[in-house]
């Protein structure tokens, strides 16, 4: 086959639309743009979006393009792992996800190489998190091989073993639409309908006037992705206290200078390693920290854990209140003075060398400093549940922070949450094979025990080899850790007679 040198680079813009069209989708950095990108690109191709793995397939073949075959080759390889069974494994099942973060996204993705389909809804029409997320070696071989070198050229170049939230969402936002994810935006997810007779399916209550096709689709799985604050109902939420820690994060703009370029990155400082650091900075600037972390991404992201005696007496805190939610609430915290103590803190731990640190907007155009409760960490008391109403059976599942919310001093990033992501994908590969729902549910809570004690010291050392099976991932895996017996008031039957 004779190989395209890439002279086609210097050209004027090519004449097929189709490959601008997939050239502006790659490189595209707001949402909305990757969106009317892959719709130009599917109209270009005469394919309907939206539509599977079918429609990833006719994308391929339509599109005869150098610069993404290097792209085909890589989810290819993915795709044809034999867990996926050629994305045969879950083809007659219908699934709802709810929330485009990140580990909403990677579920919806995983269940779309299984072949089901997958039909998403956000709220939110743009992504705007800045906040950088530490990743796992396993989270970055995981993402190389679903081609983010592709839709992000810096990632994890170097040393780099992170990545912002917002680029995250973005790389597999694109993969999500090429593999026939279809996607509503600006649509809020309320609560389930339950089907109103026999022969009926269930359906989702949303707001505010979706489509008329996304209002009346039924489906049998809904994967609940929707962040900390949104749990679908029948779930129980546990709180874990620790002691009292408040969370700060800044971000700050990065112009890439040969300047900030040189500021090392400080990949987590805490009080009992390095006691002449804080104890310095302490005295310099009367901030009182226990750890700070230091990520130069698309802004200058910095998180610290910072003492509330000293967020008082530095008036970043009005009055101290015994609640921890309104000791941080509005009406308690002075922005000025906030974001003075975050500035103070950035310039003193690089040493000053960042020049004038002026803050990155967040999404209302404010600066983007933010404090955080981290003392209550919110984990549900379950990850799966089934309800059955007019022998109409749904599978729920949880991902991401509504399952367990990660704690940001320690860095698990976004680890957990992909586990987690791949754990309910395999959850539904089984439902859909015809094991029983206390089967099902039995397995996915043995993993779900192990989730919080995943680290990257105690799973598989080959990460090359993980995949949606969990016996890839976890060493001492024991699937019956928990019982059907003991799983059965997860299994709501709505018409007992």
């Amino acid at each position: 086959m004779a190989h395209h040198h890439h002279h086609h680079m210097a050209s004027p813009a090519s004449t097929n639309p189709a490959h601008d069209h997939f050239e502006t989708f790659v490189q595209a950095q707001l949402c909305q743009d990757v969106l009317s990108s892959f719709q130009g690109l599917c109209r270009a191709l005469g394919v309907e979006s939206g539509g599977g793995l079918s429609q990833y397939h006719k994308i391929k073949a339509q599109l005869n393009y150098w610069s993404a075959k290097s792209l085909w080759a890589k989810l290819d390889k993915r795709a044809s792992q034999p867990v996926y069974q050629q994305g045969q494994a879950c083809t007659n099942t219908k699934c709802l996800v709810v929330g485009a973060g990140p580990c909403g996204l990677r579920a919806a993705v995983e269940l779309a190489l299984l072949g089901a389909r997958v039909v998403l809804v956000e709220k939110r029409i743009k992504f705007s998190r800045h906040n950088v997320l530490h990743l796992w070696p396993f989270t970055i071989h995981d993402l190389r091989a679903l081609g983010a070198k592709k839709f992000y050229g810096r990632f994890c170049t170097g040393t780099l073993d992170h990545i912002s939230i917002r680029q995250l969402q973005l790389l597999l936002l694109k993969v999500a639409l090429l593999l026939g994810v279809e996607i509503h935006w600006g649509v809020k997810f309320t609560g389930l309908q339950p089907p109103p007779r026999k022969g009926s399916g269930w359906r989702a209550q949303l707001q505010p006037n979706p489509p008329a096709q996304l209002a009346s689709y039924e489906f049998d799985v809904l994967i609940s992705a929707a962040g900390g604050k949104f749990v679908p109902e029948g779930f129980t939420i546990r709180e874990m206290r620790g002691k009292l820690a408040i969370g700060i994060t800044a971000n700050f703009v990065n112009g890439r200078t040969v300047e900030e370029t040189q500021v090392p990155e400080i990949s987590g400082v805490a009080r009992i390693y390095n006691q002449k650091f804080f104890q310095s900075l302490l005295k310099a600037t009367g901030i009182d920290l226990e750890n700070i972390v230091y990520y130069k991404d698309e802004t200058h992201y910095f998180v610290m854990t910072a003492k509330k005696q000293c967020l008082l007496r530095l008036g970043v805190l009005r009055q101290d209140l015994s609640e921890t939610d309104q000791l941080l609430g509005k009406a308690n915290v002075v922005p000025e003075a906030l974001q003075r103590f975050a500035r103070a803190a950035a310039d003193f731990a690089t040493h000053g060398k960042l020049g004038k640190l002026e803050f990155a907007q967040d999404a209302r155009g404010r600066p983007d400093v933010a404090a955080f409760d981290f003392t209550s960490m919110m984990r549900a008391e379950s990850s799966a549940r089934v309800q059955e109403k007019h022998g109409a059976r749904l599978l729920l599942g949880l991902v991401g922070d509504c399952l367990v919310e990660p704690f940001w001093p320690l860095g698990t990033g976004v680890a957990r949450g992909f586990l987690a992501a791949f754990d309910a994908a395999w959850m539904v590969k089984r439902w859909a094979e015809g094991a029983g729902p206390l089967e099902v549910l039995a397995e996915r809570e043995s993993l779900y025990q192990l989730l919080s004690q995943t680290s990257p010291e105690n799973m598989h050392r080959n990460v090359a080899q993980y995949g949606l099976d969990p016996a890839t991932r976890y060493p001492n895996l024991n699937l019956r850790a928990v019982t059907p017996n003991q799983v059965q008031d997860l299994y709501d039957m709505m018409d007992k007679e």
